[in-house]
C-alpha cells in the first residue's frame, strides 16, 4: 500500500477528477490524502480522503506589486505548511489537478523528492499547471492535442479526464429513442454555479417554437437562485413542462436521460458527455484568458459530437432555430450521441491509476 497526495483548486472541475482518482485508489488498497483550500470543505463529506487538508495559498498578480508580495508570502507559508503535512502522512507520490492552490504542496513536494504527477483537464495546459511543469515528472493529458503540452519535457500519458463512479454507471445506458409523437428532453445547465446567459436565452428560445414541439418539450434547467423566479415565469407563459433547480445532485442520470444537452465547455463537462455519449450544444464561458472552454468545445465539435456556438452570436431566435432544426432531425442528434463517445475516455481512471502506481513503485517511464 502506498500513500498518495492528491492536490486540487477547490472547484468542481479540479476536484471531480481528484475524487474519482481518490475512488479509484482506494479500491486498490491505496491510502489517500487531499491538499487543497478552504472552498473544497463544502466537499468534505463526501470526498473518499483518508484526511482533508486545507493549505494557504494565492494567485500571484504581477499587476499589483503589492498584491504580489503577500502572495509571495502566503505561497511560502503554504509550501512550509505543506512540507510539514507531506512529512507526516509520509506521501509515496503528488498528483496535481491544476489551480493555485495546487501550487505549494507540490512545490513541497518536489523539493521532498517525492514523485510528482500533474493531470491537466482541459485542452489547454492551465496556467498554474505551466507553472509547475518544471517541478513534476509526468503529466497526464486528456485530450491528445494539449496547448502548451509540447514543452513539457517528462512522460506525457493520454489518460483522458477521470470520472467518477456515478458517471460510469450510466455509461452503458443506450441513447433514449426519439418517437415522432413522444417527449422530447432538453437538459441546460452551466456548470456548478450555473449560467445567467442561459436563464436569459434558452425560456425565449423555447417560447418561439411551434406548438406542437412545446406540447412534446420536457426541460430540465439548472438556474441561479436570484434567476428561479423570472425563468419558471418564463416557462409559465410558455406552457412549456420543466424542472428547475439550482443544483441536481443526480446530473450524470439526467444526462443519461437527455435527447440533447445545452451547457458550457468545462472539462468536466465535455468528459462527462463523452464517456455517457451524449450530444450538446456547447456555448463556451466567453472571456477566459486561455480560451480553454473554446478548445475543448473544438475537440467535441471535430470528432462530431457537439456543435460550438460563441455566446455573443447567440440570441433567442438563433438557438430556436438550431433546437427545431436538430429536434426535426433525430438522427442527427442519435449520430451525435454516437460520436460524442470518442471523446471521452470511460477508462480514464484506471490509466491515471496505473501511473500512479508506476511513480509509486520507481518505475515511471514513457509510453
Amino acid at each position: 500500500m502506498s500513500t498518495i497526495a492528491l492536490m486540487a483548486g477547490g472547484t468542481g472541475g479540479h476536484l471531480f477528477p481528484a475524487l474519482a482518482l481518490a475512488q479509484e485508489l482506494r479500491r486498490r488498497g491505496h491510502e489517500v490524502h487531499l491538499l487543497t483550500d478552504k472552498r473544497a470543505t463544502q466537499h468534505g463529506g463526501t470526498f473518499p480522503a483518508r484526511e482533508i487538508h486545507v493549505v494557504p495559498a494565492a494567485t500571484p498578480s504581477i499587476r499589483n506589486p503589492l498584491k504580489f508580495i503577500r502572495a509571495g508570502l502566503t505561497i511560502s507559508r503554504g509550501i512550509g505548511a505543506s512540507w510539514r503535512i507531506l512529512r507526516r502522512i509520509d506521501a509515496d507520490v503528488a498528483v496535481g489537478f491544476g489551480g493555485y492552490p495546487c501550487f505549494p504542496p507540490f512545490v513541497a513536494a518536489s523539493l521532498m523528492g517525492i514523485p510528482g504527477i500533474l493531470h491537466e483537464q482541459n485542452a489547454v495546459l492551465g496556467r498554474a499547471n505551466r507553472a509547475l511543469t518544471r517541478f513534476a515528472d509526468a503529466l497526464a493529458m486528456s485530450f491528445a492535442d494539449t496547448a502548451h503540452a509540447e514543452k513539457f519535457s517528462g512522460v506525457r500519458r493520454l489518460t483522458g479526464n477521470p470520472v467518477r463512479d456515478r458517471v460510469r454507471e450510466v455509461a452503458e445506458i443506450p441513447y433514449p429513442d426519439m418517437t415522432e409523437a413522444g417527449p422530447v428532453r432538453l437538459l441546460v445547465f452551466g456548470g456548478s454555479q450555473g449560467a445567467r446567459a442561459f436563464s436569459d436565452l434558452v425560456p425565449p428560445a423555447i417560447a418561439l417554437l411551434e406548438d406542437r414541439l412545446k406540447r412534446r418539450l420536457e426541460v430540465v434547467q439548472q438556474c441561479r437562485e436570484e434567476d428561479l423566479e423570472r425563468v419558471t415565469e418564463a416557462y409559465r407563459a410558455a406552457r412549456v413542462n420543466v424542472e428547475l433547480s439550482t443544483f441536481f445532485e443526480d446530473m450524470p442520470e439526467r444526462i443519461a436521460n437527455a435527447h440533447l444537452v445545452i451547457g458550457r465547455a468545462g472539462a468536466s463537462t465535455v468528459t462527462e458527455l463523452g464517456v455517457i455519449g451524449r450530444p450538446a450544444l456547447l456555448v463556451p464561458l466567453p472571456g477566459s484568458l486561455d480560451q480553454d472552454q473554446r478548445a475543448n468545445g473544438l475537440v467535441m465539435e471535430k470528432a462530431g459530437g457537439a456543435w460550438v456556438v460563441d455566446q455573443a452570436t447567440l440570441s433567442p431566435q438563433s438557438l430556436a432555430t438550431q433546437l427545431h432544426d436538430l429536434f426535426s432531425h433525430p438522427s442527427r442528434l442519435e449520430a451525435a450521441a454516437i460520436a460524442a463517445r470518442g471523446v471521452g475516455h470511460a477508462d480514464a481512471v484506471e490509466r491515471l491509476a496505473d501511473l500512479v502506481e508506476e511513480a509509486a513503485a520507481g518505475k515511471l517511464r514513457g509510453a
